[in-house]
């Protein structure tokens, strides 16, 4: 029988978090910096050992055994879904009624998936994407989107909030990742707008700075514009300014898409401009862009590399 575990902030291994990428390490960051004990595992043992202040794990199975909150921030459901079934995967160590969070993006139907298992196995399960990027994980301003139980994201919602500035209860198991494609959506037609509106501008022989200035008060102001501008220099501290490293690569922004027109065709929802989107950023894969942040959509269009 699975040990029970109750949340209690003294416990010294009441969280668990796995996937320690772009995103994960900076959550883990600002869950230690207010206060929680964290378990951590990753695949890339120097991702595990740069965030300080945290118990480094060898396996999912170890991280997981006597968390109370067991979260993974992963780059597939086909990952997420192995990291809790494969050998020493979470399912071998979590606790009875512990609450499993998903908060990687992936398919509806992989979450719903995952939580039939969890249900059939004695833990409990939510999937809680993330919005905000590496900017608001770093801030510990991201926006979550929780889909499960009600009283499951009451639980977990206070920790939440240690990484995060916004919880929205979504509905079922599921929907927090329909929410979480619908934002993506806007977001990678939003960036395609962006770079090429601004691309335009210079090569006519606009400042970028002003250009964007103009914008961001203007009717074509966006997040891509005024938090994460994919112009060098415009803006500090964001990738385009670092040569457009780290980030939300192109591969994640072209996997999301694929997912969102997939979740699309199954609604009966046309995406004419999702489906322009998502082709686009698979022509950057194709040209050797797939590890740079998707806001280099602006070198592509320059003609540079």
């Amino acid at each position: 029988m699975l040990q029970e575990v109750s949340y209690d902030h003294r416990n010294a291994s009441n969280v668990a978090f796995i996937g320690l990428g772009q995103m994960g390490a900076r959550m883990v960051k600002n869950l230690v910096s207010k206060g929680e004990k964290v378990k951590v595992f990753d695949v890339v043992p120097q991702a595990a050992s740069s965030v300080q202040g945290v118990t480094i794990c060898n396996s999912p199975e170890e991280a997981a055994k006597d968390a109370c909150f067991v979260f993974t921030m992963l780059p597939n459901g086909h990952i997420v879904k192995d990291t809790l079934l494969g050998d020493k995967g979470i399912m071998k160590g979590i606790s009875n009624n512990a609450l499993f969070i998903d908060s990687s993006t992936i398919e509806p139907q992989q979450s719903q998936e995952l939580g039939k298992i969890a249900k059939e196995n004695g833990f409990r399960f939510l999937d809680a994407p993330v919005s905000g990027g590496v900017t608001g994980a770093e801030a510990g301003t991201l926006t979550f989107m929780v889909g499960g139980e009600d009283k499951d994201a009451e639980e977990v919602k206070p920790v939440l909030l240690k990484m995060g500035k916004n919880v929205f209860k979504c509905g079922g198991t599921g929907t927090g990742q329909i929410a979480k494609l619908c934002n993506n959506l806007i977001l990678a037609i939003t960036m395609i707008g962006t770079c090429e509106s601004l691309n335009m501008g210079v090569k006519l022989g606009m400042d970028p700075k002003l250009l964007t200035s103009i914008i961001n008060v203007s009717t074509g102001r966006s997040w891509s514009s005024d938090t994460y501008n994919p112009v060098p220099g415009v803006m500090p501290n964001v990738p385009s300014s670092n040569q457009y490293k780290g980030g939300f690569g192109v591969s994640l922004i072209a996997k999301d898409l694929a997912l969102a027109e997939n979740a699309a065709l199954s609604a009966g929802a046309p995406l004419p401009l999702g489906a322009i989107s998502h082709q686009l950023y698979r022509t950057l894969i194709a040209n050797g862009y797939s590890d740079k942040d998707f806001a280099v959509v602006y070198e592509f269009l320059q003609g540079k590399k």
